[in-house]
């Protein structure tokens, strides 16, 4: 992650432009949370159309200002603009930094990467939808998508040099229908039209052992995949790991309705380095392939994400670290970061599903509130606790 430590003490007061990137405002932490916690510092930050935030915190004799984990962008290199911009406007001695960036002969093709919220109000295609979860190297995908110029692609991937690695592919191949999205696989099916897909591709997921929660595969991603499927459409699983295989054979097994094959160490017309390497050591690859024989209604989901007037000051007095709990839902207010202005600040709040949760901040001025970055996705179990948000918020 892009960070700089330095050894300067000075803080400056927001707003103020630096080399095209706006710095908002500066919140500090409310330490409702430990007694002996460090002053902590949230950061907004506004640069090529994209809000988010920064982090300056103590570190040893130094302080560090780094990204925000939840309110991570893509490319990298805005972040690390804005933290470049940060230090030279105060004039910072630099202990480290891993912030350079540097001039690239090929520019990815940004307009190919979007935000969820795009697949959320606006993304409409009469084409083919396929589906790549985690493509990592994108060897695969660029494959299908060259092979398949008439099938809208999607590629799904949280680790940013990959995303950024594919879409400098996508320019330098001239390939023109990937669309591509860094967010969670588990969350983004809600936001696809039934029965759109004609594949979902899922190769060498991380097995997760010791987290299975986090695994891609669950009853609720297997009942949303066969949703947006197709008629005949797949849903295919490729694993070097036997226990994960056999975990998602099992899943599948006790399914109502669908059709599945089983391969092992099947031949693709493609293959990723790592497929090659495990091959050469003589690891078996195993593949299960999951035919849906159903077709859905489309799902319609009310929401208002709006908060109305809040109390702040009535929050600060009974703010808790205590999770709340609710049958198909939960909240867990991570932290409180607050603006020298009155009655305003940041509200750090993990909420949703208990197999998906959503972090984002609420963003309070003067005893208004939004999230900031925009609504979350509109999932039922994200809608529920909003509402209990309000409530909590009044």
């Amino acid at each position: 992650m892009p960070h700089i430590v330095f050894n300067n003490e000075k803080n400056i007061k927001t707003p103020f432009e630096k080399n095209g990137v706006d710095f908002k405002f500066c919140a500090k932490s409310y330490n409702f949370t430990k007694e002996d916690r460090r002053v902590e510092y949230k950061i907004g930050v506004s640069y090529e159309s994209k809000d988010f935030l920064l982090t300056l915190k103590d570190k040893n004799d130094n302080r560090m200002l780094k990204a925000d984990k939840v309110t991570r962008v893509t490319p990298v290199t805005l972040v690390k603009d804005a933290l470049n911009a940060y230090v030279e406007e105060i004039g910072a001695n630099i202990v480290f930094s891993n912030t350079n960036s540097f001039n690239q002969k090929i520019e990815p093709k940004k307009e190919y990467l979007k935000d969820i919220q795009y697949f959320v109000d606006d993304f409409k295609t009469n084409k083919e939808i396929q589906i790549e979860i985690g493509f990592g190297s994108g060897r695969h995908l660029l494959y299908q998508a060259k092979k398949n110029p008439n099938v809208q692609f999607i590629g799904l991937e949280i680790h940013t040099p990959s995303i950024e690695q594919l879409l400098k592919q996508l320019k330098i191949q001239e390939i023109d229908n990937v669309l591509v999205v860094n967010y969670d696989a588990r969350l983004f099916m809600e936001f696809i039209d039934s029965n759109k897909v004609g594949k979902i591709f899922v190769h060498f997921p991380v097995p997760w052992d010791k987290k299975p929660h986090r695994r891609i595969y669950s009853n609720e991603f297997i009942d949303e995949a066969l949703r947006v499927l197709m008629p005949k459409g797949t849903l295919e699983l490729r694993s070097d790991s036997r226990k994960y295989f056999d975990y998602c054979v099992e899943l599948l097994t006790n399914l109502n309705s669908g059709k599945i094959t089983i391969d092992i160490n099947k031949d693709l017309e493609v293959s990723s380095k790592y497929e090659d390497r495990w091959k050469k050591q003589g690891k078996n690859i195993y593949d299960v392939v999951l035919q849906c024989q159903r077709e859905d209604e489309d799902i319609d989901l009310k929401y208002d994400f709006s908060f109305g007037k809040i109390n702040l000051e009535k929050f600060k007095d009974i703010i808790s670290n205590k999770p709340m709990l609710d049958e198909n839902f939960f909240i867990h207010i991570e932290d409180l970061f607050l603006l020298d202005e009155p009655n305003s600040g940041l509200i750090e709040v993990t909420f949703g599903s208990f197999n998906r949760p959503l972090s984002k901040y609420i963003y309070v001025e003067n005893n208004k509130a939004s999230y900031y970055q925009g609504s979350p996705l509109p999932t039922s179990s994200n809608i529920k606790a909003h509402e209990r948000l309000k409530e909590i918020l009044k």
